[in-house]
């Protein structure tokens, strides 16, 4: 989603103070805020205000902040941010398998969150680029892309992908049977490789994988050097 004049940051903490102090905070940084305090609320605002990026409270009192962030990546890439009182290696673990893009333990210096929040934005401005055709038949795999309304299938069954994941299928697609470093798929789905981890892109590769069923086996693991389709 092209960044606005003011980018839109989407905020769901159940902590009424706390929420205040994000939004002051958000405000000095020159990001607007929409406020929300609970897991329902938050991906209806999802829905209707379609932020540049979310910062997201894991502990949340309706639907806890995991869940949140499933339900966000099933339907979308917006940059997440997650913010948790826990600073467990598993915890940070669990949300960059669930699909977070960065992570910020309380308490949290004030200038450190915005500048996190403004890279995720820059990241999520990218593209990959696209042949000149309108549709990739790639028949021996069963997967066809059609470029201009971003639609997949495999073997004639559509495959609903997030457009991050859309993206890393048609870097694959694109450069099929070559070798890809996570550094080489960083800047082809993300066109930012600094900031991003070289452990997103083997996140990421596992949901594309579990998307796309038994043809997701294709996009092979090469011990040392990368993927390859």
């Amino acid at each position: 989603m092209p960044v606005t004049e003011t980018p839109t940051v989407l905020v769901i903490e159940d902590e009424e103070e706390l929420r205040g102090a994000l939004e002051l905070v958000l405000a000095r940084g020159r990001l607007e805020s929409v406020l929300r305090a609970d897991g329902r609320s938050g991906l209806k605002a999802l829905y209707e205000v379609r932020p540049d990026a979310v910062v997201l409270d894991i502990g949340l009192p309706d639907i806890d902040g995991w869940e949140v962030l499933e339900r966000i990546r099933d339907v979308s890439d917006v940059p997440v941010l997650l913010l948790t009182a826990r600073n467990l290696e598993f915890d940070k673990v669990r949300g960059l398998q669930a699909g977070a893009d960065d992570y910020l333990t309380k308490p949290y210096g004030n200038a450190e969150l915005v500048a996190r929040v403004h890279a995720l934005i820059r990241r999520g401005q990218v593209h990959v680029a696209a042949p000149d055709e309108d549709v990739v038949d790639d028949e021996a795999s069963g997967v066809r892309l059609e470029l201009r309304s971003r639609r997949v299938s495999v073997n004639g069954a559509e495959v609903v992908l997030t457009p991050l994941e859309w993206r890393l299928l048609t870097a694959f697609v694109q450069h099929k049977g070559q070798v890809l470093s996570p550094e080489q798929l960083l800047e082809l789905a993300w066109h930012d490789p600094m900031g991003v981890t070289a452990e997103r892109v083997k996140f990421a590769v596992l949901r594309l994988r579990r998307k796309l069923g038994p043809v997701g086996r294709q996009i092979e693991s090469v011990r040392g050097f990368g993927y390859r389709f």
